[in-house]
């Protein structure tokens, strides 16, 4: 379990990696790898700020100008990762607008196997239990509390991986 700083109740008996920044939750991935199953549920911001060779001084009047920068895209570099990319991959978006487009565009430019999308705006999931999910690509609606959903998600991998166990030992004995 790779996180950033969290309030949340941990695990027990579960490896962790605490990170800081994005970059450092980049570097705590690759060296995580191989594995079987990525779940990259955080929100890792999309920009970082550079910084500053020296003290940004007030100057009354003005507003610094700040540069930014890209930070890694995690999801999308495990998702094309070929030498250890991860049997699944799967990745959350949260949308404020357009929900389905938006989901299906991030899916297809990140690369991943699964995506699990909600609707963001208006204060609707952060902080509250309840939640609805877009499940994609199979464009499934998911609704209920975040237990039951990350249930439901925990079901689908298990589905996932008996229904490759399957077709791995077809191939095996044909």
């Amino acid at each position: 379990l790779i996180l950033g700083p969290t309030s949340e109740t941990l695990p027990h008996n579960v490896h962790t990696t605490h990170v800081q920044t994005a970059q450092e939750m980049f570097t705590a991935c690759k060296q995580a790898l191989p594995a079987d199953i990525a779940i990259c549920a955080a929100a890792v911001a999309d920009w970082t700020v550079t910084g500053a060779k020296q003290k940004i001084k007030k100057e009354k009047g003005k507003v610094p100008t700040l540069t930014l920068k890209e930070n890694p895209d995690i999801l999308k570099w495990l998702s094309s990762e070929t030498k250890q990319r991860p049997s699944l991959v799967i990745g959350f978006a949260a949308e404020t607008e357009k929900l389905e487009a938006n989901a299906k565009a991030k899916l297809k430019r990140k690369g991943c196997d699964w995506l699990l999308a909600n609707d963001v705006s208006g204060g609707k999931v952060f902080g509250k239990d309840k939640n609805q999910i877009l499940f994609l690509p199979k464009g499934e609606k998911w609704h209920g509390g975040k237990a039951e959903i990350a249930t439901k998600l925990v079901a689908q991998i298990a589905k996932e991986f008996s229904s490759q166990t399957k077709k791995k030992k077809q191939k095996e004995s044909a």
